[in-house]
């Protein structure tokens, strides 16, 4: 009777226990019984947070898993592949956050591949319950205290997955606005979210910017107070700011004055803390004179930029000037094709041609992410020891093919037709 009335006290507290967890193992073959050590997993579990795992966003589609875990730096590890049928598979985790794309495996076979990435709360700390700024109308799925994985791809397979607890490794932290962000909806998209896909698992990538914001609003959110709580020695911080900066008007406002000031404050606010910084010149936005080159449109806002950089002794990874040189190489019409212009009918619901001079599709996100990897080996910044092997020298005045991108690419099935914030 005792034995009876302790497993079933067990079972009462099983699904807070797995809650509670910051580490499991889960197996996603369809296997009838399941690999020593490892949760099964089966189409039909749906995410509770009782259970604390499951398939999650189902009125977007299949795919997507959810698990809860604290605030922390996770090292994924998943075995792609399957004894059914030949495989190719795309992973992304969070906001369409990419880690992998088209691994492709023949029938039977597997590979395991390892990914470290931070996963946050939706306040600034356990000690401070201020919640983070999360824009209305966003899935708000980077804090929301759990991951989001996403199994796409042309024939998704993952046969294994393990989480563990990896705080021990550096983080690499992204403050920026919507040219950084990780957007929710296709077809935006932005640089931050792309460039996870190059790097190793030695370094996290934490993602801290949000559409429409300026120096300023970033200094005084709760986003920012959280970062300066978790920031330790050994991580760096990227800031590009300048699209949103340039609108302030008044007093004190200014490319030398406000801007700069705040610059100054965070690199201050970086350092004591042990950390290191990179300033990231802003992206241009396509605006073509009649000889097809492109027009500045920020003002004194880069070379602002450089100028703090310059006296503070902060290495700049120039985005200015590496989108300018490639929507000149695509030219008027073709760099259409790396911005968010579509026709009307392109995506579910669209009545109306989409045509944003400033926010990046997949496609021109991939693009800019690669130049930011291209900056971090010209500057030679220690995190460039983690940029994977596949990653090859890029040139903005020899980018990739458009055609060739799309043949290959699988869009995440959440769309959106509003602009982000900032222009």
């Amino acid at each position: 009777m005792k034995r009876n009335l302790f497993l079933f006290a067990l079972l009462l507290t099983l699904p807070v226990m797995l809650s509670a967890q910051s580490s499991f193992r889960f197996d996603f073959t369809g296997n009838r019984k399941a690999k020593e050590g490892f949760v099964k997993v089966s189409p039909q579990l749906l995410y509770n947070k009782d259970s604390g795992f499951g398939y999650d966003l189902t009125e977007y589609g299949k795919g997507f898993f959810s698990v809860s875990l604290p605030d922390g730096v996770y090292r994924l590890t998943v075995t792609f592949g399957s004894s059914r049928k030949a495989s190719s598979t795309t992973l992304r985790a969070e906001a369409r956050r990419l880690l992998d794309e088209n691994v492709a495996l023949k029938k039977g076979k597997y590979e395991t591949r390892s990914y470290t990435l931070r996963v946050n709360s939706g306040v600034v700390s356990d000690e401070d319950d201020t919640p983070v700024e999360i824009r209305a109308g966003t899935l708000g799925v980077d804090w929301d205290d759990k991951l989001t994985l996403e199994f796409s791809g042309s024939a998704p397979a993952v046969a294994y997955l393990t989480i563990e607890r990896a705080d021990e490794v550096p983080v690499a932290w992204l403050c920026g606005n919507s040219t950084v962000v990780d957007q929710d909806f296709e077809p935006w998209a932005s640089w931050g979210q792309m460039v996870t896909r190059w790097m190793d698992d030695g370094v996290a990538i934490a993602n801290y910017a949000a559409s429409g914001w300026s120096v300023a609003t970033l200094i005084r959110s709760a986003r920012y107070k959280k970062l300066l709580h978790l920031l330790k020695e050994g991580d760096v911080v990227f800031v590009e700011y300048g699209h949103n900066d340039q609108k302030q008007k008044g007093p004190g406002k200014g490319a030398y004055y406000h801007f700069a000031t705040g610059l100054k404050q965070i690199i201050d606010e970086v350092r004591q803390r042990g950390a290191s910084i990179v300033f990231v010149t802003p992206t241009q936005r396509r605006s073509f004179d009649e000889k097809g080159h492109i027009l500045e449109t920020h003002g004194d806002y880069p070379d602002a930029m450089r100028w703090v950089a310059q006296r503070e002794e902060v290495p700049v990874i120039e985005l200015h000037d590496m989108t300018r040189t490639f929507f000149e190489a695509l030219g008027v019409e073709k760099s259409k094709r790396s911005l968010v212009h579509y026709a009307a009918g392109t995506f579910p619901g669209q009545q109306k041609a989409l045509e944003d001079n400033t926010h990046f599709n997949d496609y021109g996100a991939y693009e800019v992410a690669k130049m930011v990897l291209a900056g971090i080996q010209q500057l030679q910044l220690p995190l460039g020891k983690h940029i994977r092997e596949d990653y090859a020298p890029f040139d903005p005045a020899h980018p990739d093919d458009p055609d060739v991108f799309e043949q290959t690419w699988v869009d995440t099935p959440i769309y959106g037709l509003e602009k982000p914030a900032g222009n």
